[in-house]
């Protein structure tokens, strides 16, 4: 058995509601949106710096060839 399952358990309907609730009353509505744009800009970051490594990583091994 995986080991997250068993300290988790299985995430249903009903947690992921509390959970958007508890977001909505800790943040409030007005902030949500920031914090959304502030997380995809880090994805969007992650994903590019990802890309330029595996474009270095490439050339690496084609100048060794």
């Amino acid at each position: 058995m995986n080991t997250l399952t068993i300290f988790l358990g299985v995430i249903g309907a009903p947690q992921v509601i509390l959970i958007v609730v508890l977001i909505l009353v800790l943040f409030g509505g007005k902030k949500i949106p920031e914090l959304m744009k502030g997380l995809g800009s880090g994805i969007k970051e992650f994903k590019k710096a990802s890309q330029e490594d595996e474009k270095d990583s490439e050339k690496k091994i084609e100048d060794k060839n």
